[in-house]
């Protein structure tokens, strides 16, 4: 805008400049105009820029008066252009609405030397150019402002899609590694376990090793499907019903020598499979956890289809833990899958006394 107004004011120079020459109009508008023009190039930025209103408004009480010398010595097209760029400058320099209304109701004013029929279409004329000016840079104006702020939106909201973009792959790799130690950790320990268990009876009972040995087997290759299917980065959906899934856990902790038994009290019901999946996880790290620490000669997993949540409860009677030793990747990223769902995650424990973790979530 400031670029386009100094362009129109050295046009307007320019006619004073050829009506001086062409009609020998007097020479101290020339002067003026050439005064008028260096204010509204290079002084115009200067008090745009510094903000304040006295600023602005002595640059109309400047430029207003001499415009109006310059027009009643040269009243040409010149003189004109001198101050419909006034008006326009009026507006960009944010001058109160009264004030810029006020400089347009007096500029018509510069035809009262003329008759009055000829004052009055002259003036009129005047009056609905320097308001059209008005008008056209205000909207300008609201047109520059909200190329600012759609830029300024734009920019944020790339921001915004960055941040997304981080927290998107912090909560992919927190699935990843909860998958990896719920899923695979779960396999590897129960394939140890049976493996210890081979080695313990090889020497006295080979048959029983063989078939110890052949259900590590068989983990190994549940294990390498987990694996498969985080690498797929796509959960399939499981198709065995919850109760079933749980039972054969149980069985398999069983089978590792540690007695495991499932209680399943309610109404069953289908549930996302999201929430399936945590309360499965719940179950296999609880029983993970008896096998791998417990010391116990016993596990009760209890499902619980309550009215309009489901709990999942995983108890031993085993040595238990002390309050340092009952944290672990393996709650942090169950906790995290109660939480992401809306639910709690609870453990217990005692030294002595066993353990306990139930998870609730909505269901």
């Amino acid at each position: 805008m400031n670029r386009a107004l100094a362009v129109l004011t050295c046009g307007a120079f320019l006619s004073v400049v050829l009506g001086v020459l062409g009609s020998g109009e007097p020479v101290l508008s020339l002067v003026l105009g050439a005064v008028f023009t260096a204010f509204a190039t290079l002084g115009f930025g200067w008090v745009r820029g510094r903000g304040r209103i006295g600023w602005p408004a002595g640059y109309v009480a400047v430029q207003l008066p001499l415009a109006f010398v310059i027009f009643s010595l040269n009243p040409g097209v010149g003189a004109t252009l001198f101050l419909v760029v006034l008006v326009s400058q009026c507006v960009l320099l944010r001058l109160p609405l009264p004030v810029v209304a006020l400089v347009i109701a007096v500029i018509p004013l510069v035809h009262l030397g003329m008759s009055l029929g000829e004052g009055l279409r002259e003036g009129l004329g005047t009056l609905v150019s320097v308001l059209f000016a008005a008008v056209i840079t205000e909207l300008l104006l609201r047109e520059q402002r909200s190329r600012t702020e759609l830029a300024e939106a734009h920019a944020k909201l790339r921001d915004y899609a960055a941040q997304a973009e981080r927290l998107a792959t912090a909560q992919e790799r927190n699935r990843v590694a909860r998958d990896i130690h719920d899923g695979l950790g779960h396999s590897l320990t129960v394939v140890q376990m049976q493996v210890k268990a081979a080695r313990a009876v090889l020497p006295t009972d080979p048959g029983k090793a063989d078939e110890v040995l052949a259900k590590a087997q068989a983990q190994a290759e549940t294990a390498l499907a987990e694996v498969r299917r985080s690498v797929r980065e796509l959960r399939e959906p499981r198709s065995t019903p919850l109760p079933d899934a749980l039972r054969a856990l149980a069985d398999e902790t069983s089978a590792a020598g540690v007695p495991a038994r499932l209680s399943v009290s309610g109404t069953e019901r289908p549930l996302p499979e999201e929430h399936r999946e945590a309360l499965y996880r719940a179950a296999q790290e609880g029983l993970t956890n008896v096998r791998k620490h417990a010391g116990a000669g016993q596990a009760d997993v209890a499902l619980e289809y309550a009215e309009s949540t489901v709990r999942l409860s995983v108890r031993d009677d085993g040595n238990g833990t002390t309050a340092g030793t009952t944290t672990g990747f393996g709650l942090v990223g169950l906790r995290e899958r109660a939480e992401h769902l809306g639910g709690t995650l609870a453990f217990t424990s005692r030294p002595g006394q066993g353990s306990a973790l139930s998870m609730e979530i909505p269901g």
